[in-house]
Formats: structure tokens, sequence, C-alpha cells
């Protein structure tokens, strides 16, 4: 992994440093408004950096390490940054023409999430993570992909140590085993971002068969799914509401041997992590403890945090920090 750092272009180390920052952000559960506030810089400032439309620069790096407890981890993209356009300068004299930030979805675009619903299944040794959302068109353009994200640290409150378990044990595709459907056909994917601990995935409304493109005023369920073992995932599950959202449901579900117990925060725009406004229900079904949270209406970059605890597995405990 090191290796490819160092050949990457200058636009590669500026996305890569992007994805970094995001990724952190979204581990500590930060909106970017919070995360400007506590390096004190402008709130937009954050916006800029992680679309790109800023490129990286060294204090703001410093400092979102800093806040972030990112391990150096923000500061190493930077740096990669720098030796990126060093080694451009070096091989060329015309300056690299500017990074053009990606559209969302499609130009014209404006999909409202209609139902978000989340399920994430542990059977004592991997998690088993399957989305649905019902998408709804509201602008004047096809859409044609669907951007996800999936991101994981296994010692959250310990970022050289997380930093170094996934350097020796990077996540994989293989492992993932991402799939992906949309009104019972398959969708092709398409990989944006690739790190140790960290993937973007474009979902396209295409595969080899044909195109279905989601048109301005049609509503569509998408599903996707994956797996991870225990030894890369951590005890939370974050939802980031990224798009308009009418109802968003998470449910977990974990053997009831493991005598598991829930709890959850919600961080918003303008207020630090608070406890749930309702609690996440509970019931037993088939040898499963079953806790399910659902909100109406959530605002927009609000992100709820659902943590769990095995009681009658103190032993594996020990390894999974209470806070990702």
């Amino acid at each position: 992994m090191e290796a490819q750092d160092h050949a990457i272009s200058v636009e590669q180390a500026a996305e890569a440093y992007a994805a970094e920052l995001a990724r952190w952000r979204e581990v500590r559960g930060m909106s970017k408004r919070a995360l400007a506030l506590a390096m004190g810089f402008d709130p937009s400032y954050v916006s800029h950096m992680e679309s790109g439309r800023t490129e990286p620069r060294e204090e703001f790096s410093r400092r979102a390490d800093e806040a972030l407890n990112a391990g150096k981890a923000i500061w190493k993209r930077w740096c990669d940054y720098e030796q990126a356009k060093t080694r451009s300068r070096r091989t060329s004299a015309v300056p690299p023409a500017p990074r053009r930030p990606d559209q969302p979805y499609a130009s014209g675009s404006a999909l409202v999430v209609e139902h978000d619903a989340a399920r994430l299944e542990y059977d004592g040794d991997s998690y088993q993570l399957t989305m649905r959302r019902l998408l709804r068109n509201t602008g004047t353009d096809p859409v044609t992909r669907y951007l996800i994200r999936i991101s994981v640290d296994r010692y959250p409150g310990d970022p050289e140590r997380s930093n170094a378990h996934y350097r020796a044990h990077p996540l994989t595709w293989e492992e993932l085993a991402l799939t992906a459907t949309c009104r019972g056909e398959e969708m092709r994917w398409q990989a944006k971002h690739d790190r140790d601990a960290f993937k973007e995935v474009w979902l396209l409304f295409e595969n080899e068969y044909g195109r279905f493109p989601l048109y301005p005023g049609e509503s569509v369920w998408i599903e996707y799914a994956y797996r991870i073992g225990d030894n890369k995932w951590g005890n939370w599950f974050q939802r980031a509401v990224r798009l308009p959202t009418e109802q968003l449901e998470v449910q977990l579900a974990f053997p009831v041997s493991l005598d598991p117990v829930v709890w959850g925060t919600e961080t918003s725009m303008t207020a630090e992590a608070s406890p749930l406004r309702t609690p996440p229900v509970r019931i037993e079904k088939e040898g499963q403890r079953q806790f399910t949270w659902i909100t109406t209406t959530p605002a927009l970059h609000a992100r709820y945090r659902l943590e769990w605890r095995f009681r009658a597995r103190p032993e594996r405990d020990t390894d999974q920090k209470e806070f990702r």
C-alpha cells in the first residue's frame, strides 16, 4: 500500500486526502460545521476540502488531525499530496488542471429518501449489513448512479493501533462480497475510493442486460448488502443523513446468548452528541434479540449512532472501545 501511495498523481493524492478527511470526520461523528468550529475555520472550509474545491493545506491538515485524533493519518495524506506535487513539477512545467468535483448523482437531479431501512445482524463471528432505500427523483434529469460509503474502525479510541491493524489487515472487496439490486435487477457497482478501512462505491442503475435509470417523478427501492468479520468492525453502527429523508429505520439483531445491550446518540449540525430522543424497541425472536429504532424527517446532516455491549462475552469487549 505504501509503495502505491508514492506513485500516485496529484489528483489521486488530493482525492485520497479528501476521502481520509471525510472518513475520520464520520468516524468521530462530527458534522462539517462542528469540525470547522473545533479547528477555528469557517464552516464552509471543511466542505471545500472534502469536495476537492480547495487544495490540501498544511495548517488545516495539522489541526484536522488533532481535532479528529486521527493518529497522523490526515497529516500523512497531506505529505503524500505535497510529494506528488513535487514530482509533478519535476516532470512538467505545465501546472496540473484544476480538479473537478464529482457531481453527486446527475446534473439537475434532486433525490429524496422516502424510507431508509438498515439492518445489521451478528452471528457471533461476522456482521451482515443490509441497506434498503426508497428513492424519489424530484429533479429534472434521470439519476444513473447512487453513492454509498463503507467505513470501519476496529479500535476507534486508539487511531495508531487502528491504522496499523488495517495496514496489516486491509478491508477487501472479496470479503465484503457487495451486492446491490433495483427493481429485481442486479446493479453494477464501481469503486470511487478504495482505502484500507474506507470504501466509496457508485451503485449504477445498469447491468450487462441494460439500463434502468430513475426518471424524474419516479420512486424505486434499491437494496445493497455486504459482510464484515468482527475482527474489522466494532461495537457501533452509524447512519448519516446526507439527503432529505422522510423516515429512517435501524434494526440490530444479535444472538440472545450474548446478552446484548444497546444505546444510541444523535449529533446534528448545531449540537454535539446527545442521547437518542426515544429508546430502541427490544424484542426477542427465534434466538435473536432485536433492537429497532425509527425516526421521521431527521435533520439533514444529522448522525445517529447505535452502540452495544455483549454482557455475556466481556473478554472480547475489552478490545472494542466504546466510542467510534
